[in-house]
């Protein structure tokens, strides 16, 4: 800007310098009052007189432009709410998960703000880095015990009859009742609370020629459990008329016990029993033998 005394020639590309009717100090401070006054840099050079753009540049070093030549941009409020956030002690992990934005681009926003204090003690961050290790960890084997039951599934593919025969009287002979020396109680009653031990059992009556009208059921449940529901549920699955299920056993509930067995799946479990059993029941027990000794004449066998 050129004084009243000034004279018009006095004026050149450098607002007056190159002629010394001015001061650099004098555009300097005319500079940054019209920045501040609002004006755009062309107005200011128009003004001053200053043609050169590198003296306009140190002229207005350090001075933002007026906020009316900024122009608006997506992540404005973004940075808005990452420095709220930051002000209220959130961390670059919580502000990233809520903004749904990069680390580099919180820190580039809210660095110039103070840290907010931990919010967890030594031991608690140590704990919580250790719980998130094993939770890590326990995916990975969990994806791994998956990756090895699919590919043991499918080791087996369909069994023969001969196959199913000497299943079934391995699982009998593990979860089916059994006839002692001193209380001989020659029946063929099996108990299981797994839906495909049932299922795979039947399948092993079946191929026996056992008639499904020599099965009964009966339903054993703790009595604070969905009993109806349960009831129902057995009786779907075995295909079975519920004329054919004896009185429900209901256990009772003890306050001090803890069972684990309380989700919304517990349906206690199924007791299958053989009518006129007993000749079955020798039988299951001669074969049972005849695998055991079987095996071990495998075993020399394989020694030799």
């Amino acid at each position: 800007m050129t004084s009243p005394t000034e004279p018009a020639s006095a004026r050149d590309d450098t607002g007056g310098l190159r002629t010394g009717a001015t001061t650099y100090e004098h555009l300097r401070t005319e500079a940054v009052r019209l920045r501040r006054a609002g004006l755009s840099r062309r107005r200011i050079r128009d003004e001053l007189g200053v043609r050169n753009n590198d003296l306009l540049n140190r002229l207005l070093t350090g001075e933002p432009p007026p906020e009316w030549t900024r122009r608006p941009r997506a992540k404005d409020e973004l940075r808005a709410r990452a420095r709220r956030l930051r002000a209220q002690g959130w961390t670059y992990d919580r502000i990233q998960l809520e903004l749904g934005v990069s680390k580099s681009s919180i820190s580039l926003w809210v660095r110039d703000l103070p840290r907010p204090a931990p919010s967890r003690t030594p031991s608690e961050q140590a704990h919580l880095a250790s719980r998130k290790r094993w939770e890590f960890e326990s995916a990975r084997r969990e994806e791994e015990r998956r990756r090895t039951t699919r590919e043991a599934t499918a080791e087996i593919g369909e069994l023969t009859d001969r196959e199913l025969f000497l299943v079934g009287v391995g699982l009998y002979w593990a979860e089916g009742s059994k006839s002692k020396p001193y209380a001989r109680r020659e029946k063929v009653t099996f108990v299981n609370s797994d839906p495909e031990m049932i299922r795979l059992y039947l399948s092993w009556l079946h191929l026996l020629g056992v008639p499904r009208e020599h099965l009964r059921f009966c339903v054993m449940i703790h009595e604070s459990a969905d009993v109806a529901a349960a009831e129902d549920y057995w009786a779907e699955l075995v295909g079975a008329d519920r004329s054919a299920f004896h009185k429900t056993s209901l256990k009772k509930h003890n306050p001090k016990t803890v069972r684990r067995n309380t989700a919304e799946g517990y349906r206690g479990c199924l007791v299958i029993k053989v009518l006129q059993g007993a000749d079955l029941y020798r039988r299951i027990e001669g074969w049972w033998w005849g695998i055991v000794w079987g095996a071990r004449g495998a075993e020399k066998a394989n020694r030799t």
